[in-house]
């Protein structure tokens, strides 16, 4: 297999036309009205909209956006303007209250103080990996930091049990918004349909059932770089295609590759080819201009990642066995 800097390039048209396909083959198969998903204001998202709306139409597509009080008042305003864009039906669901009744603010904060004692709950959050893996080995610790809105920001690493305490409670949130896009699939007899690209699906930065629990997945076999350049194809609004990936479920600003990724989008889904297809170490290096201990730092740290993330991508284990 030949290896190159453009091997992610695909062709947009057929890969849209293959989209809409699969799309309406699900439609056909599980015998819905319609498609329900969530409106993020990033370019997932939008992505799926856009192939929703050409395979089966703009009358069929409900969008949801379902923003809480620590979103991002941007994704909110890209989302609607992609809705506008496409001219479907959207539905704003703020969904702070549901989690405020769980507790989740309450619930998170009480590991954050843990670590920082002075925390106020008007201060913003938000937790990090080390930067560049490719320039830097390291471990996979992450970083709390709390801005206290006067410029003043504090770091520390946060051990397991606190790091387990902050995402469970922030978890809630993806679990929140696909209770309500469930209920509205449910009423009107349609599909829920997901977002998660192979990026992240590989990786397991999703939460299981949350963003993880749809009924389709209609990108998740295309890498993140691909996502832009469909995005591009189909014109996706340019504010959303300009905008730095991130979870938008920290009250601070966050990106993807902070966060988790440790990789900028353009060598990450590279080497995350390479990796799955076991490209040799020399070619790669050769290729990307990066030594083989970067490399298989790399892979290292996928390897890690896809092992601790593989429940996530699998049904319950049980022993039922089913005859028909």
């Amino acid at each position: 297999m030949s290896f190159h800097k453009d091997i992610l390039i695909v062709d947009p048209e057929a890969e849209t036309n293959r989209i809409i396909g699969f799309l309406q083959n699900q439609m056909a198969s599980f015998r819905r009205d319609g498609i329900v998903l969530g409106l993020s204001g990033g370019i997932d998202s939008a992505l799926c909209a856009e192939f929703c709306v050409r395979a089966l139409g703009r009358d069929k597509i409900l969008g949801l956006i379902l923003p809480e009080k620590e979103s991002n008042p941007v994704s909110k305003e890209f989302a609607l303007l992609q809705a506008k864009k496409l001219g479907i039906e959207t539905e704003i669901i703020e969904i702070t209250s549901l989690l405020e009744a769980f507790n989740t603010y309450g619930k998170r904060d009480k590991f954050v103080k843990k670590v920082f004692p002075e925390y106020k709950n008007h201060n913003k959050i938000k937790i990090t990996l080390p930067s560049n893996l490719l320039t830097k080995d390291s471990f996979n610790f992450f970083t709390l930091t709390v801005d206290d809105g006067k410029g003043n920001l504090q770091s520390k690493r946060l051990n397991k049990e606190r790091l387990n305490g902050i995402v469970a409670a922030t978890n809630t949130k993806q679990r929140a918004r696909l209770m309500n896009l469930y209920y509205y699939a449910e009423r009107r007899n349609y599909l829920v349909c997901g977002t998660t690209n192979r990026t992240e699906m590989l990786q397991g930065f999703f939460v299981k059932y949350g963003d993880g629990g749809v009924d389709m997945e209609p990108i998740a076999h295309l890498y993140k770089t691909q996502v832009f350049q469909l995005a591009e194809h189909l014109e996706v609004i340019k504010k959303i295609r300009d905008r730095i990936p991130g979870p938008d479920t920290y009250s601070c600003d966050v990106s993807d590759e902070e966060f988790f990724f440790r990789i900028p989008f353009d060598n990450l889904d590279l080497l995350l080819y390479a990796w799955e297809n076991k490209i040799p170490l020399e070619e790669i290096s050769k290729t990307m201009n990066l030594t083989e201990q970067q490399v298989n730092r790399v892979f290292r740290d996928f390897q890690s990642k896809y092992r601790a993330s593989k429940h996530l991508r699998m049904l319950p284990p049980s022993l039922l066995r089913i005859q028909i």
